[in-house]
């Protein structure tokens, strides 16, 4: 029985770039390989959105209205609905003067029980050096 670690650190701001939509896509669906592993064998993905990339994780984004595109809020909300661990660095939000109600911590509107976690960026340094699979988005 062995738990393979993955880790998506999110650094992309949240427009003109697939790439935070892209590893949200790859978090949620890296939960659907376990039909592919051996009995027993489980992953564990964790996603961490640090430096330009926290503010992916803003409420009330109109990528509709400015760019015509589905904003991430949703993504993010299904992301937390499927009980993914979501991790913003504290440092991050600080830096951009955000406040936690600001932020989409939580996906209680559509039912998700998880919510996402305000750490400091040593916590998502421990992450980034105990897992199995790192990408940069």
């Amino acid at each position: 029985m062995a738990t393979k670690k993955l880790a998506f650190i999110i650094r992309s701001l949240p427009y003109k770039t697939e790439a935070s939509r892209l590893a949200l896509t790859h978090a949620i669906a890296s939960q659907t390989v376990e039909i592919y592993l051996e009995e027993g064998d489980n992953i564990e993905p964790v996603v961490c959105f640090i430096g330009d990339g926290v503010l992916n994780c803003l409420k009330s984004q109109q990528a509709m209205k400015h760019y015509g595109i589905t904003s991430l809020e949703q993504h993010m909300k299904n992301s937390l609905l499927l009980d993914l661990k979501v991790m913003i660095c504290k440092e991050d939000v600080d830096r951009f003067g955000l406040k936690e109600d600001h932020l989409i911590m939580d996906a209680e509107d559509v039912g998700g029980e998880t919510k996402a976690q305000l750490v400091p960026y040593s916590e998502i340094q421990k992450v980034m050096e105990e897992v199995d699979h790192l990408q940069f988005f």
